[in-house]
């Protein structure tokens, strides 16, 4: 997890808005947004100034960053010990959602005969799908395109046309990347 990241949830916790911790922190709303979107980094005495305005202390955002995973490893031996609820499918994410800033990524898990949603509010993004084991059917807008175990494609997202299915007889794993 980022600092900026950190930042967002605290404040959020606290239901402060970007404007009153901008304005008790003596800094623009724009720069502290850039701050919790890691678009830019505050100096040390602008993280401490922020985290006063939140009521949190700029060591403990700093020790939380620090000790942020920065490799997870799935391993395949785990795959059997994954439970599919009703809906067919599990996703095993490498990261928590406050992790992913540029890319999103898992291991697909999908039962036959089900389908994956998509994601929704996705714009100008791309993904890449990459059968582990076993099979799958990817629609996208008209067109199907099946995959089996070592196929790969990337294609650009489209929330609205496309859909993940596993039309075979036994359980599919995907290894799946997108972008945010």
């Amino acid at each position: 997890m980022n600092i900026g990241t950190l930042i967002r949830r605290a404040r959020k916790e606290q239901k402060l808005t970007l404007k009153n911790v901008a304005k008790k922190a003596a800094i623009s709303e724009g720069f502290l947004s850039q701050v919790e979107n890691d678009v830019n980094s505050p100096s040390v005495d602008t993280l401490v100034r922020i985290c006063n305005a939140i009521g949190i202390d700029a060591g403990d955002i700093i020790t939380q960053a620090n000790k942020q995973e920065k490799i997870i490893i799935i391993k395949k031996s785990e795959w059997d010990d994954i439970d599919l609820s009703h809906t067919g499918f599990v996703t095993r994410r490498f990261f928590p959602p406050e992790n992913r800033t540029l890319i999103d990524s898992s291991i697909l898990v999908i039962d036959p005969g089900k389908s994956i949603p998509v994601r929704k509010n996705i714009k100008n993004g791309q993904e890449i799908l990459c059968v582990l084991k076993g099979s799958v059917e990817l629609m996208y807008s008209n067109e199907k395109h099946a995959l089996t175990e070592g196929d790969s494609i990337h294609f650009w997202s489209n929330p609205t046309k496309q859909k993940i299915t596993n039309n075979s007889g036994k359980t599919s794993f995907v290894l799946w990347v997108g972008t945010l």
